[in-house]
């Protein structure tokens, strides 16, 4: 039985040690399987999990060599393949995807599906390794590729200015450390060292499998239960520490680059998760000030005063941070702040228009809807729910949306508090 348009309903259950979420539908001609490995995110564990994303992707035991495993993505129909990690508040996820056609649509009579997810055990209990270490010609290459993206993350200054005001304002919390890990680290891990945590996080780690395309829950079921037979008797819950933290003082951090364009960025605390009660008016309160091009940092501090090239604010909703990010005339970085300021203010005294709260409402609701023609948006909406321990409904979170009024907003804006101000700019000029 297919699931319905309105709302995401995985069939959930226990494979082989793993929470596996199946979504039977008929939306999509191609079959989307995503893996996520929970864990913590910390100065001991960031880096080695980032390599080792980038080295489980190169080879594994069947295909030993990166062009036979690109050959049989090939023979796949084209398959899309990536091995990859993504931060969520505390949490560092490192994710598998796969995407392969149905096979429906082709004269191949044998499952793509079921080679699909054999591939994926391949990755996940069937690695390339040779004397119990991961290969040292692979290890030496990727270690030499994560460095660069490390490295290059200057080079986007947009990046780089969110990842210092993050470090800045995070401090002291796991939260501060950059997803793709410390290039300091680097040399001193070894293939053995990092196939024993490849064995570590996928025997005791959480896992959660999720399948997406026009299947039969049992055939899949069957198929990871074959292919992935991972031993799981000992999984642990990780120990994930608080994301809240309060603001003592508004702290004002300059960095001083060869730029164009000043990069000025606003961190700010606001208490709520996505767990908590009030996170549907927290998503009301971020698309009225900067979340859309309606929004209040859009009109007031780019359009009206022209002082920005861009302006607008975006969620951490598992860390609970909330961040104003825009590019500014150097020359301009006091009106600019003192305009966020009084946006963030007008928030807090509940100046809003009926206008900003249907506009808002109306664009919140056409993304959540849109999730429902996206494999991968379900996915992550659903996975947001298990890392929260809340799982939502779609319906309940734009009840929620369109139920929270302007005195709701108001009690939501309180609890926003400035953290750091950041600005990267030029060299130029006084300081």
């Amino acid at each position: 039985m297919t699931a319905t348009t309105t709302e995401i309903a995985f069939q959930s259950s226990q494979i082989n040690g793993m929470n596996v979420h199946i979504l039977p539908t008929e939306k999509f001609k191609t079959t989307t399987i995503v893996t996520m490995i929970e864990q913590a995110l910390s100065e001991e564990h960031v880096t080695k999990t980032a390599l080792l994303a980038m080295v489980m992707k190169r080879a594994s035991a069947r295909f030993p060599e990166t062009k036979l495993l690109r050959a049989h993505l090939d023979f796949l129909y084209g398959a899309i393949f990536d091995v990859d990690v993504m931060k969520k508040g505390e949490r560092q996820i490192l994710q598998i995807y796969m995407e392969v056609p149905n096979e429906k649509y082709l004269s191949n009579e044998a499952s793509l599906l079921e080679q699909a997810i054999e591939f994926v055990g391949d990755m996940l209990v069937r690695p390339y390794v040779q004397d119990n270490a991961f290969s040292e010609k692979y290890l030496a290459q990727e270690k030499e590729t994560l460095r660069k993206r490390i490295e290059s993350l200057i080079d986007d200054k947009m990046k780089y200015a969110n990842q210092r005001v993050t470090e800045e304002m995070c401090k002291g919390e796991p939260f501060s450390l950059l997803v793709q890990g410390r290039v300091a680290d680097l040399p001193k891990i070894t293939g053995q060292e990092l196939y024993q945590y490849f064995k570590e996080v996928t025997t005791t780690n959480p896992i959660n499998m999720f399948v997406v395309g026009d299947v039969v829950q049992q055939e899949v079921s069957e198929a990871i239960r074959k292919h992935i037979p991972l031993e799981r008797s000992q999984v642990r819950e990780l120990q994930i520490e608080s994301t809240a933290k309060d603001v003592s003082a508004e702290r004002e951090v300059i960095d001083r680059l060869d730029v164009n364009q000043a990069k000025l960025n606003i961190g700010c605390r606001t208490q709520i998760t996505y767990k908590d009660d009030d996170y549907p008016t927290l998503l009301l309160f971020n698309g009225v000030l900067g979340g859309f091009p309606h929004s209040k940092l859009f009109v007031n501090v780019r359009e009206k005063e022209s002082l920005a090239y861009y302006a607008v604010s975006r969620l951490e909703s598992h860390k609970g941070i909330l961040m104003i990010m825009s590019g500014i005339d150097v020359s301009k970085y006091q009106r600019a702040v003192e305009i966020i300021k009084q946006q963030l203010d007008l928030m807090q005294q509940g100046t809003i228009s009926e206008e900003e709260m249907s506009q808002t409402r109306a664009t919140l609701s056409n993304q959540f809807t849109e999730l429902l023609d996206s494999a991968r948006g379900m996915i992550d909406f659903t996975y947001n729910g298990v890392i929260s321990g809340r799982p939502r409904k779609i319906e309940e979170l734009l009840a929620g949306i369109n139920q929270a009024t302007i005195e709701d907003i108001k009690k939501v804006a309180s609890k926003v508090t400035i953290d750091t101000i950041y600005l990267l700019r030029d060299k130029k000029g006084e300081a």
